[in-house]
């Protein structure tokens, strides 16, 4: 029947990039979407040659994986390459939105209504509409996994990070009701709470510095998680021993969170 795949959105960089080439090296197929001008394509290029190098077959496309037109014609193409039960992996790790306060205190400004929902409909809807489709085309195999890439935003406050706060929360309560639906399917669902991570969407958080600085305090083994970290505990998770994990939000974060 061939290798099993791994559908990645956000594939070009950050945990997305990562995921991908842990998995190729573990035997799997790579479909990726990814939304990239110049010098992301390269990177996207790059992957899939490393992907390709490996044996393993690189399906990218970049498109906007929010779009519902663009969501259709990417399905479209990638059951013209995937048979029917060979998706094992669907990974969300779309890291796209507005970190903006809701109320400014130097005046000016919050964020906007068309921010916000562009927020939560990217980084936390657009994983049940995939999920829909990917199901309805009859793509997922039996013991698939479902994996949501969410962040401690989603119960804490932090200064600018409203609109993605409350897509992280949204995020992780649709991970809640995938895993419960999609169960008597063979189906698990499952969200990833990486330890602080330096990725491009994260100096992009106000502060960032502060929480890197904490987190370098907090974490035991007195570093940030990497990509690399979480990829290798994902490729462990999707085997079949794990099935009964279900409905989770897991923390990726060599013990940071726990240490005082």
């Amino acid at each position: 029947m061939g290798a099993p795949w791994i559908l990645v959105l956000g594939v070009s960089s950050g945990f997305g990039a990562a995921a991908a080439r842990a998995f190729a090296a573990a035997g799997y197929d790579v479909a990726g979407v990814h939304l990239d001008r110049r010098a992301g394509q390269a990177a996207a290029d790059a992957l899939a040659a490393d992907i390709r190098a490996l044996g393993r077959e690189a399906a990218f496309f970049n498109v906007n994986a929010a779009d519902d037109d663009r969501r259709a014609e990417t399905l479209a193409a990638l059951r013209e390459r995937i048979h029917p039960g060979a998706l094992r992996v669907f990974l969300h790790s779309l890291a796209f939105g507005t970190l903006r306060a809701y109320v400014p205190a130097a005046g000016g400004g919050g964020a906007t209504r068309k921010q916000i929902e562009m927020t939560t409909d990217v980084m936390g809807h657009s994983l049940v509409y995939w999920t829909q489709d990917l199901v309805a085309a009859n793509l997922f195999g039996a013991d698939a996994r479902i994996y949501a890439m969410t962040s401690s935003g989603a119960h804490m406050a932090w200064p600018g990070y409203g609109p993605v706060s409350a897509a992280k929360a949204a995020l992780e309560a649709h991970i809640r009701q995938l895993a419960i639906e999609l169960a008597p399917r063979g189906i698990t669902a499952n969200a990833i709470l990486a330890g602080v991570t330096q990725t491009a969407a994260l100096e992009k958080i106000p502060g960032a510095d502060k929480l890197v600085e904490k987190a370098l305090a907090r974490n035991p083994h007195g570093r940030l998680t990497t990509p690399e970290d979480v990829a290798t505990c994902l490729v462990d998770l999707a085997r079949p021993g794990t099935r009964w994990l279900n409905g989770n939000v897991i923390r990726v974060d060599g013990g940071e969170d726990c240490s005082g």
